[in-house]
């Protein structure tokens, strides 16, 4: 081939060039083109389809199995909310659009769908207000710490610490230290709840708040909430509800009724959005009245006659946090979600979510042990303390099921569970699925008691078998495809 070639810019459908350039000379420099042929492999329409279905069967999604991960709410994601995300009015609307010279009236559509999922999700978790803007859960509570720190600034108070309970979620403590806070852990007791005698030996009016989440990562519902925010609130502290594990309590209670001040949530896990990995995520914050003038901007107000705007007039908001108006094809999903379901389905959603998390616990509890032997919320945590004694630690059983067929629980965590095993069947599982991992469990359970020296050797299934985490984590070589390419 030529070092420097010349070719004319052709006209075709779809690729438009400006009439004067039809047919023109284009020099390519010789530092930009190959001097030999690219090493590309030459293979049939049909070898390559089968190529990249075989890779995607190695896929591992909700979809195709159970997915039993206790830190991260993994739901079915109904088609009908995917169809509905995908309108074309919703799906190409420009997130500019609203921006420009009496563009409201071009996204009104749009505009309703926010106004009308923040009204939703204040009435199901109490609040006055909410911003849709936060792209992801932590962004959401960073939002949330942020404008707790206004509303205290506003007031003239010096607070410098949050109260965190030892249970809590890793994201609380690092969104209070990015909004300025330091953080006072608070152990739990025996019953697997945060020890309010302990609290009150921390509490002072240094105290800008306390971060919890309810029922908490142990699955337990703290009935020594409304105590707990009269306390925090008497040295005029603000209560924060970390929404991970609002799937629980849907319909039943809501946080703004126990006395929290601001709620952040996380879309996917509670009304049925994509994950992430990045994005796409949506982690709306609902405030009290009191905290709303502090809400980010822009945000949508309705009009007398039935209108939407973009309302800019908050002198004292925190100001923006995200592009745009947040992750919007997601809260189309979520918007779906509510309207399909309802009140009387969302309580539904939440009474089966627990009644399949206890079933989980009351089965397999005679083979696993049980930190706290009581009644669970939205997911169980067990302890492989006992097969740890054995040489088989909670991340080998996790590696056994994966030969199973079933994606691992999540492991060592809460921390507060020595080798925990925390599982959440979440209420879209059927109970045939549920059995399924049941059986896998207590098939574990069996074979660590004959032989415990075959888990190192699992997964078996899988390309890749016992990768070292750790190492991998701890030097992490973003160059190395780069030097095998």
């Amino acid at each position: 081939m030529k070092l420097i070639f010349e070719k004319s810019i052709p006209e075709r459908p779809g690729f438009q060039v400006p009439r004067s350039d039809v047919g023109k000379k284009v020099k390519i420099d010789k530092k930009y083109t190959r001097s030999e042929s690219a090493s590309l492999p030459e293979v049939s329409e049909l070898d390559c389809v089968r190529h990249f279905t075989q890779l995607s069967q190695r896929n591992y999604s909700v979809d195709t199995h159970f997915y039993p991960l206790g830190s991260c709410t993994m739901k079915y994601n109904p088609r009908f909310t995917e169809n509905i995300a995908n309108i074309r009015g919703f799906a190409c609307l420009h997130p500019l659009l609203a921006q420009l010279p009496n563009g409201d009236h071009l996204t009104q559509g749009a505009l309703q769908i926010l106004y009308e999922t923040e009204q939703s999700l204040c009435e199901i978790t109490g609040m006055d207000n909410y911003t849709m803007q936060p792209l992801a859960g932590a962004h959401g509570e960073l939002t949330g710490v942020m404008m707790m720190a206004a509303y205290h600034k506003s007031k003239g108070n010096k607070k410098k610490y949050i109260i965190i309970p030892d249970s809590a979620h890793g994201t609380n403590p690092a969104s209070a230290a990015i909004a300025g806070y330091t953080t006072i852990s608070i152990p739990s007791n025996a019953e697997g709840v945060m020890d309010i005698d302990k609290l009150k030996e921390k509490l002072t009016g240094d105290a800008a708040g306390l971060m919890l989440t309810n029922p908490n990562t142990h699955g337990i519902f703290n009935n020594q909430i409304s105590e707990i925010a009269e306390l925090v609130h008497a040295v005029d502290g603000l209560m924060y509800y970390d929404g991970a594990n609002l799937n629980a309590i849907l319909g039943r209670c809501r946080p703004g009724d126990m006395g929290f001040d601001i709620v952040h949530l996380n879309l996917h896990k509670t009304f049925a959005t994509p994950h992430g990995g990045g994005g796409p995520g949506a982690g709306p914050v609902g405030v009290k009245k009191e905290l709303s003038p502090f809400l980010p901007i822009s945000r949508v107000g309705k009009k007398g006659d039935g209108s939407y705007y973009l309302n800019y007039d908050y002198p004292q908001s925190i100001g923006y946090i995200a592009a745009f108006y947040g992750n919007f094809s997601i809260i189309v999903r979520a918007y779906a979600y509510i309207m399909l379901l309802g009140q009387q389905g969302l309580q539904e959603v939440g009474d089966h979510a627990v009644l399949n998390a206890n079933y989980i616990k009351e089965r397999l509890k005679k083979y696993f042990k049980l930190k706290y032997d009581r009644t669970c919320m939205h997911e169980v945590v067990f302890s492989a303390a006992p097969e740890a004694q054995k040489g088989v630690h909670a991340i080998d059983i996790a590696k056994y099921l994966i030969d199973k067929g079933f994606h691992p629980p999540t492991v060592y965590f809460p921390l507060t569970v020595k080798e925990a095993i925390m599982i959440e069947p979440t209420e879209t599982e059927s109970k045939q699925a549920i059995d399924g991992f049941i059986e896998a469990m207590i098939e574990a359970h069996d074979l660590i008691k004959k032989k415990p020296e075959v888990f190192k050797e699992f997964p078996q299934s899988t390309p890749i078998s016992r990768p070292d985490e750790v190492k991998a984590a701890r030097e992490l070589n973003a160059n190395y495809f780069n030097k095998k390419l």
